[in-house]
């Protein structure tokens, strides 16, 4: 069983709850809200330029540092505005990826190497074209210029890059919620907490469905839970699948993720009845430059997507990648989501 680190499991409880390390920390979360200040009054008076594409921009995101499951809201929202006529693209920052001056710009099956595991994931589940940058409007252009026929752009991460204008917010957030409502480093929040009361939508990744109905609401953004729900497991190494029942009451059946928040994948599989005798919870985005199987005595491993995609080169024939799709307690979200693009959009 993978085990945090005695200083990641402290900094963990201290960004969640509060304690001495959070509040010696907290001139430096200070400094941090002075430059958030900062950069958004740069943009909002015009000192900072932003570029505004020619199409509807949707930025999907967070405010909590790491991650909170933006990739399957990215994905259904993809597949959820081609469904209402759209043609969709996508942009991200391509995290690890080492990237010159240009854009790098890709469709259907990418490398992890060039693109990042997350834009490749997307790729190849949505089809959409899809352009990798760490200047957004970069890579919106560049997507625009070799893929005219897009309509919409969703941009993955990058609430806080506002050199790249939007139409439409989403914070994606998780049973963590806001932690103990500090900015970084004496908490988790990447801005601060009021920027939640901003945003067009707040979708809450509760993992697995709990049967809790979406709370009424008047004001403020649209309040959406939001869950995945997993497919057939398919073998990374010949494509095989299989039912994800047929790994309950399995023995010998460790699973590993290399994402940000890797107990979630741990709890969608316990919740499919699936006993896990070992469990390797990795570092978001870990590359697989070497296995890290050879010492999990394990006769079946259940990875992420997002970890499959780069695990094809270890040839591991007990490695099972188990695909999941986001469902959402409001049916109505991308249709509201399409009205929203259809609004007047600023000069």
């Amino acid at each position: 069983m993978n085990t945090p680190s005695p200083k990641a499991s402290l900094l963990a409880r201290q960004w969640q709850h509060g304690g001495w390390l959070s509040t010696l920390l907290r001139p430096l979360a200070a400094l941090t809200a002075r430059v958030v200040a900062r950069k958004r009054a740069g943009y909002r008076d015009g000192r900072r330029p932003a570029y505004r594409a020619p199409v509807p921009v949707v930025v999907i995101g967070n405010i909590y540092v790491g991650g909170t499951g933006k990739t399957p809201m990215v994905i259904a929202t993809v597949e959820g505005l081609r469904a209402r006529g759209y043609t969709p693209g996508v942009v991200s920052r391509g995290y690890g990826v080492k990237l010159g001056p240009q854009a790098r710009v890709g469709q259907g099956e990418l490398e992890a190497a060039r693109f990042g595991d997350e834009p490749a994931l997307i790729a190849r589940t949505t089809g959409a074209p899809v352009a990798v940058h760490p200047r957004r409007a970069l890579a919106a252009q560049a997507l625009l210029r070799e893929h005219p026929q897009v309509d919409v752009i969703v941009s993955d991460d990058g609430l806080q890059h506002l050199a790249l204008a939007r139409d439409v917010e989403i914070v994606v957030q998780d049973p963590r919620g806001i932690g103990n409502g500090r900015l970084l480093p004496a908490g988790p929040l990447r801005e601060p907490a009021s920027r939640l009361r901003e945003v067009d939508a707040v979708v809450t990744n509760i993992g697995v469905p709990d049967g809790r109905a979406a709370p009424p609401q008047a004001t403020g953004p649209r309040q959406v839970a939001m869950w995945l729900e997993p497919a057939d497991a398919r073998r990374i190494e010949d494509g095989a699948r299989r039912p994800l029942a047929d790994f309950a009451g399995q023995p010998g059946v460790a699973a590993a993720a290399g994402i940000g928040n890797p107990e979630r994948f741990f709890t969608t599989l316990r919740s499919q009845g699936i006993t896990l005798a070992a469990t390797l919870a990795l570092p978001d985005h870990h590359d697989y430059a070497r296995s890290p199987f050879a010492g999990l005595a394990a006769t079946t491993i259940l990875v992420t997507s997002k970890d499959a995609i780069k695990c094809a080169a270890l040839h591991d024939a007990r490695l099972w990648e188990v695909p999941v799709r986001a469902g959402f307690s409001d049916p109505l979200l991308f249709d509201w989501l399409a009205q929203r693009l259809r609004q007047p959009r600023p000069a």
